[in-house]
């Protein structure tokens, strides 16, 4: 039976657009696909991880053995907010040098009560060079500046006060004690202000506070380095058969100690998918590896953000500076890597990587780059700017940049595993077969073994409050 043009046409079998060979979606029923691994859009390039220089740990701990130190009361102090009204909470005011070790909680909690909340505008000045400093100041909210004038008429900035910061404490001990320097606000300023003579009626009625204050007057000053370590008594230059002084290194008594920290996840795999689906790749394999991935991702952010030995969390108070004027200008780098020896790298989010090129341009400034583990990277008077996306940023668009010395043997920052683990996967991994439940699902626990430690105070320092935004 023979079908007309017509009905040819209809049907779609026109001489111009009929098939001659076989359709390929009809071929790939025969055919083997070329296909990728699994992808993952979570791995970063995880600088820190590869910058480190790992520390075998066989006990699971390390100690930081340091000089005895005698620098005290550097710490920032706490605040409580209801609505506008800031007061600081009383033992915080532990965190002032002359306060340290005082513990009247009636005497702190009648003194916390004596602060005064002032509100200060952008160049409001809050203390002037050579006037009577009779004012002691807790830093709430705001950033405030230090300045002094130097040799040649000019205007020197010693440094820059913030959140939690306080300074005029002298006032505590010595009523006739002048300002060293004038204080005036960045921004607008919320600060606790406890005047002299607030606190002469307060030690009128607290003998407890009177009594610890004068015996703070009294205790000599103990002979330390620039670093705040107790001084090593030596004699040089001298002729003769002079008395030399007898010395040692003293330590300190309680050394900080870091437990290795764990990241674990269990990973399952049902058997009918380990069985029967392995080609042309291992299903385990690569869920293991993915898995890994993972796990390494959050070491990093781990080693960042970990309230007990992250660096954001680690960096001393004296180590921790803020920007001039917001953005990471190429002064505030400088600053910052001037505060160690041998800085060897700077970390920061690649939003914060951006807006240091961004200040760069603007000032004209086209650092050379270089090379690291076979890449090219950003950096700054020779030291590399890596990439950090576990450095937060907030919702105002500001984060921070960390600078690091590295090594054991430059007293720097190190990381903390143990190689050699059972069932070992990767160095400081392993990956141990837990059993086959009822459902036919094969279970293995993947660990991590982690931490860092920073061997002296000086190898690891913080930017605080990078504005990463700004667009001028």
């Amino acid at each position: 039976m023979s079908v007309d043009a017509g009905q040819d046409t209809a049907l779609g079998n026109s001489p111009d657009n009929a098939r001659t060979s076989l359709d390929t979606a009809a071929a790939r029923n025969l055919a083997t696909t070329t296909k990728s691994a699994p992808q993952m859009q979570g791995i970063s390039s995880r600088w820190l991880l590869k910058a480190l220089p790992w520390v075998q740990v066989n006990a699971g701990t390390y100690r930081v053995n340091r000089r005895l130190s005698y620098a005290v009361g550097d710490g920032r102090v706490t605040f409580v907010k209801t609505g506008s009204h800031v007061r600081v909470i009383p033992q915080e005011l532990g965190e002032i040098a002359a306060l340290r070790s005082f513990g009247d909680e009636e005497a702190l909690t009648a003194l916390a009560d004596r602060f005064v909340q002032r509100e200060f505008a952008p160049g409001d000045v809050l203390a002037q060079a050579g006037e009577p400093a009779h004012t002691v100041y807790l830093i709430a909210h705001g950033k405030v500046e230090k300045l002094s004038e130097g040799s040649y008429g000019e205007q020197n900035r010693l440094g820059t006060v913030a959140d939690g910061d306080h300074f005029g404490e002298q006032a505590l001990l010595d009523g006739d004690s002048e300002w060293a320097y004038t204080a005036r606000a960045v921004t607008a300023t919320t600060a606790l202000a406890l005047s002299r003579q607030d606190l002469e009626q307060l030690l009128a009625q607290a003998g407890s506070l009177r009594e610890h204050l004068a015996a703070i007057r009294l205790i000599p000053s103990q002979r330390t380095n620039r670093k705040g370590e107790a001084d090593i008594a030596f004699a040089s230059g001298h002729r003769g058969e002079q008395q030399l002084p007898g010395t040692f290194v003293d330590y300190e008594v309680r050394p900080r100690e870091y437990e290795l920290s764990v990241a674990q996840t269990v990973l399952r795999v049902h058997s009918r998918v380990a069985d029967l689906y392995n080609e042309p790749m291992n299903q385990t394999e690569e869920q293991l590896k993915l898995t890994i991935e993972a796990l390494r991702e959050r070491q990093e952010h781990e080693l960042i953000n970990n309230p007990e030995f992250g660096l954001l969390h680690n960096a001393e108070y004296d180590q921790r500076i803020q920007p001039h004027a917001g953005p990471p200008l190429p002064d505030d780098l400088d600053e910052l890597i001037s505060r160690r020896r041998g800085t060897r790298f700077l970390f920061a989010h690649p939003r914060t990587i951006a807006a240091i090129g961004r200040e760069w341009t603007r000032a004209g400034i086209y650092p050379d780059p270089v090379e690291l583990h076979g890449h090219t990277v950003p950096a700054w008077r020779g030291v590399p700017i890596l990439s950090c996306n576990k450095i937060p940023v907030t919702e105002a668009r500001t984060s921070s940049i960390i600078a690091v010395r590295t090594g054991e043997d430059n007293q720097g920052v190190i990381g903390l595993n143990q190689t050699g683990l059972p069932d070992e996967y990767e160095p400081g991994l392993n990956v141990r077969f837990m059993g086959i439940d009822d459902k036919a699902v094969i279970s293995y626990l993947v660990s991590t073994y982690f931490s860092a430690a920073v061997l002296v105070p000086d190898a690891l320092g913080v930017l605080e409050n990078v504005n990463v935004s700004n667009w001028r």
